[in-house]
């Protein structure tokens, strides 16, 4: 399978809006439980990318076949270098290095921006393929917090993972605190 990795258009949203909507009706990879709007969708995209946050997606022949951003861990200051990651891929393309692909970029998208810790934050233990696409990244296991969620009639548990970005923690942070 040939795609390319590239930043994420507003033209995207729509397909962007669609795969999270499976994700979110279908799966547990978010405890949200309503799929959002394309305006809701569209609107957590800006942010993203205002807070100075990449954003990709996948694609082929024209067609998304998954999208991936880094956000913030947490607001307050102190974790201004920590990221989360967020992967969704279409169920078409699941399997086919697609969420590989933009994990790999995410992780050199936010390394140059030097960013020194991204977190996983992966829903439910049964997760497998992402939690075994993070080890295979140099994620670690951070923890498992029980029961914390509750979606499809039974209660999930996250799964936190942890890797290390460019200089780790080797040295203080460079990125400058938030504006207050």
């Amino acid at each position: 399978m040939s795609f390319v990795i590239r930043p994420s258009r507003e033209t995207d949203i729509p397909v962007i809006a669609t795969i999270y909507a499976h994700a979110v009706t279908h799966g547990t990879a978010s405890f949200e439980l309503e799929p959002p709007l394309e305006a809701e969708m569209a609107r957590r995209r800006d942010d993203i990318l205002k807070g100075g946050y990449p954003y990709l997606v996948a694609e082929m022949n024209g067609d998304i076949l998954g999208y991936a951003y880094a956000g913030a861990y947490r607001a307050r200051p102190a974790y201004r270098s920590t990221v989360e990651d967020s992967i969704y891929v279409a169920p078409s393309a699941q399997g086919q290095g697609v969420g590989r692909a933009l994990l790999v970029a995410l992780i050199e998208q936010c390394e140059a921006l030097d960013f020194r810790l991204m977190v996983a934050v992966i829903g439910d233990e049964d997760s497998h393929g992402s939690i075994g696409l993070h080890r295979s990244l140099g994620f670690e296991p951070a923890g498992i917090l029980k029961g914390i969620g509750y979606k499809h009639g039974r209660w999930l548990s996250t799964v936190l993972m942890q890797r290390p970005l460019g200089r780790g923690m080797s040295e203080s942070p460079t990125r400058p605190l938030p504006a207050s």
